[in-house]
């Protein structure tokens, strides 16, 4: 079984590329789970037609409230097939503004665990959709204690992006000997930057990667996502689809395990401004 973490920087697209390629895992025939690691619980959204499944701290809550014991909690509880067959979980989080929003995965992955979900479900990809850029506490869970020894860092071409990558590199060369994880490498979420794919392929080159796969922009992504479905279940036929797919490929044959080379500021700054000279 492989499992893979997906990071970036907050908004750069990550449960999109992480549904998506579930889908077309899936459609391989693999048994996927995919395991949202935001307490937005949005992750798994558009895999359940819009449905927002109960959180693991929701049913946490909800067993204590009810006078029921932890050990009470079955898989059935808090994990949800999908009508694809993609088992979902969502680790939530504490109500706004009270305790560590980290704690939901720590909670979610421990638990996972102890119910051997991955046995019992036989899954062949696990795909944990982590929060953002941060990378501390308990939204490291799946790189800090080895869940996950795949990582893949979303980015585009825009610094903000770039430098939410670079800190993310920073916690896998911290975490690399001691967990055995590694970079499997960058995918760009296309934002029509002007000279992205250059840039994402030098920012890989130099942090010691390789840019796995750059995703264009299309407004089919949104109409899809409107529409709560996947890209490879609303338009099937389209060239998006086909990328997406073509991207899962590449995943799956890909076997690096890279320990990055975090850039300086001063060297991310003068990447970005190498590519923009003259607008």
């Amino acid at each position: 079984m492989r499992q893979i973490a997906i990071y970036g920087k907050g908004g750069i697209g990550k449960s999109t590329i992480s549904s998506n390629l579930s889908m077309a895992l899936r459609e391989r025939g693999l048994n996927v789970m995919q395991i949202g690691c935001d307490p937005k619980r949005d992750s798994t959204r558009v895999l359940t037609k819009g449905r927002f499944i109960p959180t693991v701290l929701d049913t946490y809550r909800k067993f204590h409230d009810s006078g029921k014991k932890d050990t009470d909690i079955s898989l059935d509880d808090i994990v949800f097939r999908s009508d694809e067959g993609i088992y979902c979980v969502e680790a939530g989080g504490p109500k706004p503004g009270v305790g560590c929003a980290g704690r939901g995965v720590l909670t979610a992955l421990q638990k996972l665990k102890n119910l051997d979900a991955f046995g019992a479900y036989k899954i062949d990809f696990a795909i944990y959709d982590v929060l953002g850029d941060v990378v501390c506490g308990g939204f490291a869970m799946p790189m800090r204690e080895g869940f996950s020894k795949e990582i893949y860092i979303i980015i585009s071409g825009e610094f903000m992006a770039l430098y939410a990558a670079n800190n993310i590199c920073e916690a896998i060369k911290t975490f690399a000997s001691r967990s055995k994880i590694g970079l499997g490498g960058v995918i760009c979420n296309s934002r029509n930057v002007y000279g992205e794919r250059e840039i994402a392929e030098e920012f890989s080159r130099r942090i010691g990667s390789k840019l796995i796969y750059f995703v264009p922009r299309d407004n089919i992504v949104q109409d899809a996502e409107i529409n709560k479905k996947t890209v490879i279940e609303y338009a099937p036929k389209s060239n998006q689809a086909d990328i997406y797919r073509d991207m899962a490929r590449c995943v799956l044959e890909n076997d690096r395990s890279d320990i990055p080379k975090p850039l300086t500021m001063e060297e991310l700054e003068d990447l970005v401004q190498s590519y923009n000279k003259g607008l």
